[in-house]
């Protein structure tokens, strides 16, 4: 049986806020945004329109109106939510910003020469309109496969070694070299490729295969990172359940560790071909560029669709006008092979996690 306290009788209850329980509808914050655009939209059009601009001032002047609105209506603690909930979007739409424009000016330009032609043509023989980009297509495809070829194999077997077997000085010193070799410039990797092939073959020489040693000094310690963290993730409790088998440890890898981490391992993998795929400096000092097809990667020059695109902005010719618009088809390119390479590296991750569920 509960006995129930009288409250004394000087006490009071002290009174709920009307303000404190009435909150804002889930369409308010989006009128206060919808009203500073129109606003900002209006500012802009008095001058010379900015489309950055308009962005910057409708989220700044949204936030603004959010937060008065907010504190006016529902008090000093849910108006400072909501303005940091506001401030945290507004710099996420302030960052995409470059990036929406990046992409808009690239596909409106890049759209003009994607064409059959672009695909099916190289430029010997071509001054001025017409011409495609068929050499350096295959020149991309050629040394990215040869660098995944050398990268890959190294890549995860360091990853292997330092996770599974490394002790000691050996495996501090080849954390640190990994870690310098993150760090460096693209343009060293792409002396250390040219010197290295000039003691072989005289000054002068340009080679697809110098262009794949370039990039795989570039992408190697990429794929031993990510290798070495998935790794990391496998549980140690399935190492053991091996071992108490009487697997020996190599086989314990092949079969139980790689296959339980193949998901993050093919995810950093294609991570690590996007990363490459589009590098510049390299490919100027060690391949150089040519007008016609070359897909021995052992003989002479190559193209490659990051240095056309540099040497048909940067070398136009008279006119300018067609290598203009074929460099920048040329970097719509580039855009869609780093895009598809993340679609594929986040389909890996999903097809071959492994299943929890029962």
């Amino acid at each position: 049986m509960s006995v129930q306290t009288p409250a004394p009788a000087g006490a009071s209850v002290a009174p709920v806020s009307d303000r404190a329980e009435r909150r804002l509808p889930n369409w308010a914050p989006w009128a206060c945004f919808a009203a500073a655009a129109v606003l900002a939209v209006g500012v802009e059009l008095l001058g010379d329109f900015n489309i950055a601009l308009t962005v910057v001032y409708a989220v700044v002047l949204g936030t603004v109106a959010v937060y008065v609105v907010s504190r006016l209506a529902e008090g000093r603690r849910r108006a400072t939510d909501r303005l940091v909930t506001a401030l945290v979007t507004s710099a996420f739409a302030i960052a995409m910003v470059p990036l929406v424009a990046l992409v808009w000016e690239v596909v409106g330009r890049g759209v003009r020469r994607l064409d059959g032609e672009f695909f099916g043509s190289s430029l010997i023989g071509i001054v001025g309109e017409g011409g495609g980009a068929y050499h350096a297509i295959m020149g991309t495809l050629i040394i990215t496969l040869l660098t995944t070829l050398i990268s890959v194999p190294i890549g995860l077997m360091t990853a292997i070694y330092l996770v599974e077997y490394g002790r000691g000085r050996l495996k501090r010193a080849i954390t640190f070299f990994v870690d310098v070799m993150t760090g460096i410039p693209s343009i060293v990797a792409g002396l250390f490729a040219f010197a290295l092939f000039v003691l072989f073959f005289g000054p002068g020489v340009r080679l697809g295969i110098m262009g794949a040693v370039a990039l795989s000094v570039l992408m190697i310690p990429v794929v031993v990172r990510s290798a070495e963290e998935v790794l990391k993730l496998v549980p140690n409790e399935l190492r053991e359940a091996s071992y108490a088998l009487g697997v020996p440890k190599w086989r314990t890898i092949v079969k139980v560790v790689i296959p339980t981490a193949i998901a993050g391992l093919g995810t950093g993998v294609t991570l690590a071909i996007a990363r490459v795929v589009g590098e510049t400096a390299p490919l100027l000092v060690t391949v150089g560029i040519t007008n016609g097809t070359n897909v021995n990667p052992f003989d002479g020059r190559m193209a490659t669709l990051p240095v056309f695109a540099y040497y048909q902005l940067t070398q136009p010719g008279v006119p300018p006008e067609f290598a203009i618009d074929r460099a920048w088809t040329a970097a719509l390119l580039l855009i869609a092979l780093v895009m598809g390479l993340n679609v594929v590296a986040r389909l890996i991750s999903r097809l071959f996690a492994p299943k929890t569920g029962r």
